[in-house]
């Protein structure tokens, strides 16, 4: 828990896990970087507890912006269970953040996190300031409602393989994806303290059935987003097809798009030093 101290914390190792309760659940979050102005609000991925955000990417953001990761409802440390909808996992999200007592907050979701946080700006606009997506794609988008197929292959592959199944899920199997994947999951193993609890199998096909609905739902009317939205994904992604952030690029008023080269579904991790600077350069316009 927060010690008190004055000294602003801007690296994500080194962040205090805190617990606020709203309704009938607790969340788990972590926070860091100077106080003060719009917080940053990290929404995570699929089967994701607090610490698989990339600190390379979460660091650099930090230096300059008050940065809040958490933990929805049933995962990780977080109390409860996970819903089986997008739209009530938005609708905790905006439980969460209103709970911090925050009026406005800028956004950056990747993959799972992106659908959660679509639904929230269209249900919450006054929340949003600014809002980032990255490895995700719209409701009705085509194969999105295959993540599981694809999810369960990759898991088989990694354990035949004794790897983590995000080396094969985020990354190409490239030479350049591989060297890629390793130092990005041992860029996860930054954190030796107060880590977070596994997200657990129920809760993870909780999260597969809310995408499969997700992907089978109807279209939203993304027009209505007026936030300026940066879009990033890699120009090979599996789980989420790339053409899914075209399609939200073309969909989204004024929206920025990003497509790394040679990358898959965590192109924004293998192109961290090229993400970040542009992360921040976004933010702070």
């Amino acid at each position: 828990m927060n010690t008190g101290n004055d000294a602003v914390v801007t690296s994500y190792a080194k962040a205090s896990t805190l617990t606020i309760t709203a309704g009938d659940v607790t969340y788990a979050y972590r926070e860091l970087g100077p106080k003060g102005g719009i917080p940053v609000v990290f929404f995570v991925h699929l089967a994701a507890n607090l610490d698989n955000w990339d600190p390379r990417i979460v660091d650099p953001i930090a230096k300059e912006r008050h940065v809040i990761a958490f933990g929805n409802r049933g995962v990780g440390a977080s109390t409860g269970t996970v819903p089986d909808t997008i739209e009530t996992m938005a609708a905790d999200a905006a439980t969460f953040i209103t709970a911090l007592g925050l009026e406005e907050v800028d956004i950056f979701s990747f993959s799972l996190g992106g659908m959660i946080a679509q639904e929230l700006v269209i249900r919450h606009p006054e929340l949003v300031r600014r809002l980032i997506l990255t490895g995700t794609g719209p409701a009705g988008g085509k194969g999105i409602d295959k993540v599981a197929r694809t999810t369960y292959y990759d898991m088989l592959r990694a354990t035949l393989t004794r790897s983590d199944p995000k080396e094969f899920l985020f990354f190409n199997r490239n030479s350049t994806g591989k060297r890629a994947a390793r130092a990005f999951v041992e860029r996860l193993e930054e954190r030796t303290a107060d880590r977070d609890t596994s997200v657990s199998v129920k809760a993870f096909r909780a999260q597969l059935e809310a995408i499969k609905r997700w992907g089978r739902s109807t279209p939203a009317d993304l027009s209505t987003i007026s936030q300026p939205t940066l879009i990033a994904n890699g120009d090979h992604d599996r789980m989420v097809p790339s053409n899914l952030s075209e399609d939200l690029h073309r969909r989204i008023p004024g929206s920025e798009l990003v497509i790394y080269p040679d990358s898959g579904h965590g192109g924004i991790f293998q192109y961290h030093d090229t993400f970040a600077p542009a992360f921040v350069e976004f933010l702070t316009r």
